[in-house]
């Protein structure tokens, strides 16, 4: 015979990430303000069946917030269906949004339903709507404000139960300006906006979101890789990331290639991240700024899960108490008055 116990410690890995600063917004994981805003009204967002439009650079995680929303909200349990509006031509991507009908052009000898349909009851995740001509713009507009659509060739409209969440990494208001976006629709999708950070605008999530990388990929690869090297941590916080989240995932699958086990070493990298360059000076002076970014930010957290009681922050980051004052004075970190404390 056997005796197994069972302990559910879903209430202690909460409790761990809340005391590491660390959260998540379904595949996004953060430890930043900016991303902590956003996280707190996610749940609002989510359950609303507004438009909502994200708006970030290219790599930001655009798509995984947008499935994070979907996957909150009341339609969870109905489909999830992205489509890149600039990956296709004007008229692809009519029939692609919209369907047609047998007969409706030469070659269409049955009905094909398009995205609006395939997310019937659930959200339908438009990417790049930046993108999309004067002419479509038009028809999506009518969506939105009427609820139904005409695929191609049809002569009865469709009924849209759909949430529409669009995505662009452009400037829609300098576009509605230019002439080349719609103001109205620019109203009917901007009801809610989230603004997605960039990577280098938030480097303290970079040794977070490497460890994510690494534990996937061991995952996927069956690997035992360990982490990174203190050097080369030094070096992805020293880089622009113009890439920005998805460009660290790839450096990171890059790595996993050349290292099969034991940490990332700094010859795991690509050619931009390489060391082996004579280093300019201004990549050290940003690698020395985004180091005391994150200490400064790590401090600033420590001293407000404690309610600003130092040697309890201290202890948690696990320097000695006039360490810690130092580093408060160096850095620069401003405390509340003695008597506004809580």
């Amino acid at each position: 015979g056997a005796a197994e116990t069972f302990r559910d410690l879903s209430e202690v890995e909460a409790l761990r990430k809340e005391l590491t600063g660390r959260f998540q917004i379904g595949d996004l994981v953060s430890r930043s303000a900016a991303m902590r805003e956003i996280s707190d009204v996610l749940p609002s967002i989510a359950a609303s069946e507004s438009t909502l439009l994200i708006q970030g650079e290219t790599g930001t995680g655009k798509e995984l917030l947008a499935r994070a929303v979907h996957d909150l909200g009341p339609r969870r349990k109905k489909p999830f269906v992205a489509v890149n509006c600039g990956a296709l031509p004007d008229t692809l991507l009519e029939s692609e949004l919209f369907g047609y009908r047998a007969g409706a052009f030469t070659g269409a000898n049955r009905d094909k339903p398009g995205r609006f349909a395939l997310a019937d009851g659930g959200t339908l995740f438009l990417d790049e709507i930046g993108e999309v001509t004067p002419a479509l713009q038009v028809r999506l507009l009518r969506v939105l404000q009427e609820r139904v659509y005409e695929p191609l060739g049809a002569v009865h409209p469709v009924p849209a139960d759909v949430r529409i969440i669009a995505a662009t990494n452009r400037d829609l208001a300098d576009r509605v300006r230019t002439g080349e976006f719609r103001q109205d629709l620019y109203y009917r999708i901007h009801v809610i906006r989230l603004d997605l950070p960039p990577l280098r605008r938030r480097k303290e999530d970079i040794p977070l979101l490497a460890d994510h990388f690494i534990a996937r990929f061991n995952r996927l690869q069956s690997k035992s890789v360990t982490g990174l090297r203190a050097d080369v941590m030094g070096l992805l916080m020293a880089h622009h990331w113009p890439g920005n989240v998805r460009e660290l995932e790839n450096v990171i699958e890059r790595a996993f290639v050349l290292c099969e086990r034991g940490p990332i070493g700094a010859a795991h990298l690509p050619e931009e991240l390489n060391p082996r360059r004579t280093p300019s000076p201004d990549s050290a002076v940003e690698m020395a700024e985004a180091r005391k970014q994150v200490e400064a930010q790590l401090i600033r957290e420590a001293l407000e899960r404690n309610r600003f009681n130092r040697l309890a922050a201290a202890r948690e980051l696990g320097i000695h108490k006039s360490t810690l004052f130092r580093k408060i004075k160096a850095l620069g970190i401003t405390l509340p008055k003695e008597k506004s404390r809580p």
